[in-house]
């Protein structure tokens, strides 16, 4: 029964970090059609947003989860009155310029904060279960994880704001012929992806040694969500989440953590080339 216990736990904590990784690359990438390269430096830039923030005496929570997403928001929209608005429609050229942005950020993370692994400790101790020791901080990572889906679904489901959104991503001239501009929606959910992105780097912070070129950890795995998770972005982000969560960690508890990182990148292969439009492609049709 202990075992039992410490497996869900890092199964629902295994499909929480996917959604956290995945959330502002789904915003952007899935709503915009935005290839964002740099989703992995937006979190680094959250993590490093965090710890300079507890160092000055902040709080951790407020760090993490309101600084950091502002901070990294901000620099996100800087980004897409800069570059990225000048790009829509054209994927070939975002996908290298936001390659560009992420090595840009890279090297100014280095100048400032140097080539040196730093962090902050857990403020969530860890608890026994029987024999086995389960991490306290792993629950506040699925509590922010449900809560972000929750959210996400009534702004994008329920509110006029993202019905707005979502009507412009789909036809940006029918929103403009109803008096709405398809330039300040693109820059607030742009704002809004790149803040989930600070909000992921934020919260991981804690768990990690952080270092200038720690979001290329990240990447893949946040590709390989919302690519398998298909059209339909909360749907989508979820499913695709648990499918690939249940199989590392059932992959990685049988035998080892690496072969756990090995099924997920099976199983992702495996579920394009039967879905090559993902999950909700196939499945959730209709669905946010």
């Amino acid at each position: 029964m202990d075992l039992f216990a410490v497996i869900l736990v890092e199964i629902l904590y295994s499909i929480a970090s996917l959604i956290l990784i995945s959330a502002g690359l789904a915003v952007v990438f899935g709503m915009m059609k935005v290839i964002n390269l740099a989703h992995g430096e937006f979190m680094m830039l959250g993590g490093y947003a965090t710890i300079v923030a507890v160092n000055q005496g902040v709080n951790v929570f407020i760090a993490m989860l309101v600084i950091a997403p502002i901070t990294v928001g901000l620099i996100g929209l800087v980004v897409e009155r800069l570059v990225i608005r000048h790009l829509y429609g054209r994927l070939v050229d975002t996908m290298l310029a936001t390659w560009g942005i992420s090595l840009l950020f890279i090297g100014l993370a280095t100048m400032i904060f140097g080539n040196t692994t730093t962090g902050i400790s857990t403020p969530i101790s860890g608890f026994s279960v029987g024999t086995y020791q389960i991490n306290g901080y792993n629950f506040f990572i699925i509590l922010v994880a449900m809560v972000l889906v929750l959210g996400l679904y009534i702004v994008l489901k329920l509110t006029r704001l993202g019905l707005i959104a979502r009507g412009a991503m789909q036809r940006a001239d029918m929103a403009a012929a109803l008096g709405y501009s398809p330039s300040r929606i693109y820059m607030a959910t742009f704002f809004c992806g790149a803040a989930l992105s600070g909000l992921a780097g934020a919260v991981l912070a804690p768990l990690v040694g952080l270092v200038p070129t720690s979001g290329g950890a990240y990447i893949a795995k946040a590709f390989i969500t919302v690519i398998a998770g298909g059209p339909s972005l909360i749907a989508g982000l979820a499913s695709s989440a648990g499918l690939f969560g249940v199989t590392s960690q059932v992959f990685a508890f049988s035998i080892s953590p690496m072969a756990g990182e090995i099924a997920l990148l099976v199983a992702a292969v495996v579920l394009l080339r039967l879905m090559p439009q993902g999950i909700t492609g196939r499945f959730f049709k209709g669905k946010v």
